[in-house]
């Protein structure tokens, strides 16, 4: 079964930046869409970015567009999210998924990585 791991949150002032990265094994990494996703507390799970099985492709939610870029290595089996110009309302949990084409989530959540902007 795959599992899929995330790491790189952390504690940050409004206005910095962080790198995610999310790891998933054991699989051939580079035939799968994938996806980041964020809960913050008390709402849903939202979609963040979007990268193709090749990296040539990627989508952003608008709240995002401009700030943070998605990433993958395939070789490394790795996707990441760089974080730059980070809000307070970025604080959530983290996560990363296989993805479909309409964005929706295709396999079990892994435990995610807790971000948390201070204003």
């Amino acid at each position: 079964q795959v599992q899929l791991v995330e790491s790189g949150g952390g504690l940050v002032q409004a206005g910095g930046s962080l790198r995610l990265t999310c790891a998933a094994s054991p699989r051939t990494f580079s035939s799968y869409a994938m996806a980041w996703f964020r809960q913050a507390p008390g709402k849903e799970r939202d979609f963040v970015a979007a990268i193709n099985w090749s990296g040539s492709v990627t989508d952003y939610a608008d709240s995002v567009k401009g700030r943070f870029t998605i990433s993958r290595d395939n070789a490394k089996g790795t996707m990441y999210l760089q974080m730059n110009s980070l809000k307070p309302e970025d604080t959530a949990v983290y996560y990363c998924n296989d993805a479909d084409s309409n964005y929706r989530p295709l396999i079990d959540w892994g435990q995610g990585t807790q971000v948390t902007v201070s204003s």
